[in-house]
C-alpha cells in the first residue's frame, strides 16, 4: 500500500500497530496523526490492483478526534484528486458517499432523497469495532454499516477501473482491520 499520502502535503502517520481488541489480532493498520487541519485527508492506497466493479469492506475503530472521527473506503482511485469514497463519522453519527473530482469533495445524495441530501444519519459508535462496506457495479453503489444496507447511490463520474484504499480526515485517529477487496 502507498501509505501516508495527504493532498495538502501534511504527513499522515500510518503504522502497523498492536491492538488487543482487533478482530484479527494482534495488529491493525492505524492512522495515528492527530493533525487537526480541516482539509487534511490521509489516504492508504493499494497500489498493485485496479478494479472497475467489486466490493470493499473494512473493520474500523475510531479512537479519537475533535475535528473529525471519520473512517472511509476509497475506490476507482485515479489520483489524490479523483476518486469515490464512503465514510462513517463517529462525531456526526452519519454515513456519506462522496466523489472527489479535481480535488473537490462533494457528497452524492442517496437514491430516493432530495438533491443535496447529505448521506444518512446513523449511529456510528466510537471506541468499538464497526464494519463499513461498499459494493460498486457500473454507476450503482450500495453502502452498508455493520451489516445493514443504509442507502444506494448512482453516479457515473468515474467509470474506469481504479485503485482502492482507506481514508481518514483531519485529526481522526482510526484503527483499520480486515480490509477485504473483491473484484466482480
Amino acid at each position: 500500500m502507498d501509505l501516508g499520502y495527504d493532498p495538502h502535503r501534511r504527513r499522515a502517520q500510518w503504522e502497523v500497530a498492536a491492538d488487543s481488541t482487533a478482530p484479527s489480532k494482534p495488529n491493525v493498520l492505524a492512522q495515528l496523526s492527530n493533525d487537526p487541519t480541516d482539509g487534511r485527508f490521509p489516504l492508504a492506497i493499494l497500489e498493485k490492483a485496479s478494479f472497475k466493479d467489486g466490493e470493499l469492506s473494512v473493520r474500523t475503530r475510531a479512537l479519537s478526534g475533535k475535528v473529525d472521527q471519520g473512517a472511509g473506503l476509497v475506490w476507482r482511485y485515479r489520483d489524490p484528486n479523483n476518486y469515490y469514497l464512503t465514510r462513517a463519522n463517529a462525531l456526526e453519527d452519519n454515513v456519506v458517499l462522496y466523489k472527489v473530482e479535481r480535488g473537490r469533495r462533494s457528497s452524492i445524495a442517496p437514491k430516493g432523497t432530495a438533491h443535496g441530501t447529505y448521506g444518512v444519519k446513523h449511529k456510528v459508535p466510537s471506541q468499538v469495532w464497526n464494519t463499513l462496506r461498499v459494493t460498486f457495479q457500473g454507476p450503482q453503489f450500495a453502502v452498508y454499516f455493520n451489516g445493514q444496507k443504509l442507502f444506494e447511490v448512482e453516479d457515473a463520474t468515474f467509470s474506469e477501473p481504479g485503485k482502492v484504499g482507506l481514508w481518514t480526515r483531519a485529526d481522526s485517529v482510526i484503527h483499520f482491520d480486515d480490509f477485504e477487496v473483491t473484484e466482480k
